[in-house]
């Protein structure tokens, strides 16, 4: 992809393509969405819970793709404990 083009979706994965490698790094499609949303239900559970640590772990091991498709060049998670996880991945 040229950097002065438009990008749509099915020019990072076409049709029928369920991930990819970014910077060496697999992804998956959904791999944002799902970053997203564990996010967002981290930010409602109780922390030193069972499943707190099991959304912990998810966006953990969700955080290098995210990375490598570039999403903390532009923007910064607002929580400061999934700026955390995000650090020490």
């Amino acid at each position: 992809m040229a950097d002065n083009a438009i990008v749509r979706p099915e020019d990072v994965l076409p049709d029928g393509v369920d991930g990819t490698l970014l910077n060496g790094v697999p992804v998956r499609k959904g791999s944002v969405a799902a970053f997203v949303a564990n996010a967002q239900r981290l930010q409602r559970l109780t922390p030193g819970t069972d499943e707190h640590r099991q959304v912990s772990d998810q966006l953990r091991a969700l955080t290098p793709a995210v990375a490598a498709v570039g999403l903390f060049e532009i923007f910064e998670a607002r929580s400061p404990e999934l700026r955390d996880i995000i650090a020490a991945t």
